[in-house]
C-alpha cells in the first residue's frame, strides 16, 4: 500500500511538471490541439488539483507538500505568461506602421483559422497571400469558402492593395486537402505506366479539373505537382507526414517530367499557377522534415543528372514556381537547409540555372526549421533571394516570424538589393489588373 502511494505521488509530481510545460509552450505548433477549450481545460484541471491537494493537507506538510501545491498553481501562471508574450508579438505586428512594413508583408503567404485576424493582416498589407486547407472548409461549403475569399479580395481592393495570392495544396491522391467538396482525383503516379501520349493527355486533364475547380473557389495558386523521385528504399517508420513514396510520380526522371509538365499545362490553361516541389528533392531523404532535420549528401553532378531533371524541364517549359524544401544540401551548404541557403537559392537556382521565377519556402512551421532558429531562417531566406515565405500549418506563428523580420529590417540585416529584385519578380508573376 505504501508503495502504491509513493508511485501515485510520483505520478502527481510528473503530471504537474507536464502541465507546466504544456502551459508554458501553449503557442507551440505541436500543441495546437490544446488551444481554445484545451487551454481552458488545462487551467481548470490544474487549479482543481491544487485545491484537492490543499484540502488533503499537503500545504501543511512542510516544504515538499507546499512545493507540490505550488507546482499545480504554476500552469495557470505559465499560460498567462505565454499568452501575454504572444499578444505582445501580435499587437506589435498589427500596430506597426503599414507603409513601413508592407515591403516585408508582400513576401508572406499565411494559413489561417480566424477570418477576422486574416482580414486585418490582408487589409493592412502585412501579407501577400493566404493558404487554405481542409480546416477552412470543414463543416462549411465551397460556396461559403468562395464568399470568404471574395471578401478578402474586396478588402484588398478597397485598401488599394494588389490581389491576394490564394494558395491551396491539391496534388491528388493522399494530398487532396479540399476534396471533398472538390473532386478527389487519383495521384499522378497512377499515370506513370501508361503510354506517353495517353499519360500526357490524362495528366493535362487532371490539371484542368484541379484548375477549374480551384479557380471557381477563388484560388489562384496550387502547391503542386511533386517532382521528387520516388524512393527505392522502404518507407521510413518515422515518416508520418512527408510520405514521398506515396506522392512521387515515378522514379524515372523523364516520366516525372512528362507527366508534371502536362499537369502544369492543364493548371495554367485554367488560370491557376503551379508550384513544383520539393527542391533539392526528398526522394533520397529518409527523414521527415515536418519533425526532424534532414540531409541530402548526394553530389550536385549526380543530382543534375537525375533528381533535378524534372525541375529543370518543367520550369523551362512553364510559368511554374519553385518550392524549396528544408533539406540540407551538404555538398553545397552543410550549415543550413536549402530553403534559406544563399548558395543554393542564389548560387544554383538563380545564377547556375538562371531561373528568374518565384521561389518559395516549404512551410516554416515544420520541425526542420521551427525547432531550430526560425528567426535566422527567415532573414537568411529573404537575403538568399526567396520571394515567398510560407507559414501554413499554424498561421498564428506568423506573428512571431514577422516580428523577427521587422526587427531584422530595422537593424539593417535585410539586404535591400535582394528585396528589390524579389519585388520585381513578384510584380511580374502576380501583376495588378
Amino acid at each position: 500500500m505504501q508503495i502504491l502511494r509513493r508511485v501515485g505521488l510520483a505520478l502527481v509530481w510528473f503530471a504537474g511538471a507536464l502541465f507546466v510545460f504544456a502551459a508554458a509552450n501553449k503557442n507551440d505548433p505541436y500543441l495546437i490541439s490544446l488551444r481554445g477549450w484545451g487551454n481552458i481545460a488545462l487551467v481548470v484541471t490544474s487549479i482543481a488539483v491544487a485545491m484537492i491537494l490543499i484540502r488533503r493537507g499537503y500545504w501543511r506538510k512542510g516544504i515538499v507538500g507546499r512545493a507540490l501545491v505550488l507546482l499545480w498553481c504554476l500552469p495557470a501562471l505559465s499560460m498567462l505568461g505565454a499568452h501575454a508574450a504572444f499578444e505582445w508579438q501580435k499587437q506589435r505586428v498589427l500596430q506597426a506602421n503599414a507603409s513601413e512594413v508592407r515591403n516585408l508583408g508582400r513576401h508572406f503567404v499565411v494559413g489561417y483559422s480566424s477570418f477576422p485576424e486574416i482580414s486585418a493582416l490582408a487589409e493592412k498589407g502585412l501579407i501577400s497571400g493566404v493558404y487554405i486547407t481542409k480546416h477552412n472548409i470543414a463543416g462549411s461549403s465551397a460556396a461559403r469558402l468562395k464568399e470568404e475569399i471574395s471578401a478578402l479580395q474586396e478588402k484588398r481592393r478597397a485598401a488599394g492593395l494588389p490581389p491576394l495570392i490564394v494558395a491551396a495544396d491539391q496534388e491528388g491522391g493522399i494530398v487532396s486537402h479540399l476534396a471533398p467538396p472538390l473532386t478527389k482525383l487519383p495521384a499522378l503516379s497512377t499515370l506513370a505506366n501508361l503510354p506517353p501520349d495517353v499519360r500526357a493527355e490524362k495528366a493535362e486533364a487532371f490539371g484542368r479539373t484541379h484548375g477549374q475547380e480551384l479557380a471557381a473557389l477563388g484560388v489562384n495558386l496550387n502547391l503542386a505537382p511533386v517532382l521528387d523521385l520516388r524512393p527505392e528504399l522502404k518507407r521510413n517508420r518515422f515518416d508520418f507526414n512527408t510520405l514521398i513514396g506515396q506522392r512521387a510520380i515515378s522514379n524515372v526522371p523523364a516520366v516525372v517530367a512528362d507527366i508534371a509538365r502536362a499537369y502544369v499545362s492543364g493548371l495554367e490553361a485554367s488560370g491557376i499557377g503551379a508550384t513544383v516541389k520539393h527542391f533539392p528533392g526528398l526522394g533520397r531523404v529518409r527523414t521527415d522534415t515536418h519533425h526532424f532535420t534532414a540531409e541530402l549528401d548526394t553530389p550536385v553532378d549526380e543530382l543534375e543528372a537525375s533528381d533535378w531533371i524534372p525541375f529543370r524541364k518543367v520550369l523551362a517549359g512553364s510559368k511554374a514556381q519553385l518550392m524549396v524544401g528544408h533539406v540540407t544540401l551538404t555538398s553545397v551548404d552543410p550549415d543550413r537547409p536549402a530553403s534559406h541557403s544563399k548558395r543554393v537559392v542564389d548560387g544554383i537556382i538563380r545564377k547556375k540555372w538562371n531561373f528568374q521565377g518565384i521561389v518559395m519556402t516549404d512551410d516554416l512551421v515544420m520541425g526542420a526549421i521551427y525547432q531550430r532558429d526560425v528567426c535566422t531562417a527567415v532573414v537568411e531566406a529573404l537575403n538568399a533571394g526567396v520571394d515567398l515565405l510560407l507559414v501554413a500549418f499554424d498561421g498564428t506563428q506568423f506573428y512571431r516570424i514577422f516580428t523577427c523580420a521587422m526587427a531584422a529590417s530595422v537593424e539593417g540585416r535585410v539586404e535591400a538589393a535582394m528585396m528589390g529584385e524579389s519585388d520585381l519578380r513578384l510584380k511580374v508573376a502576380f501583376p495588378v489588373d
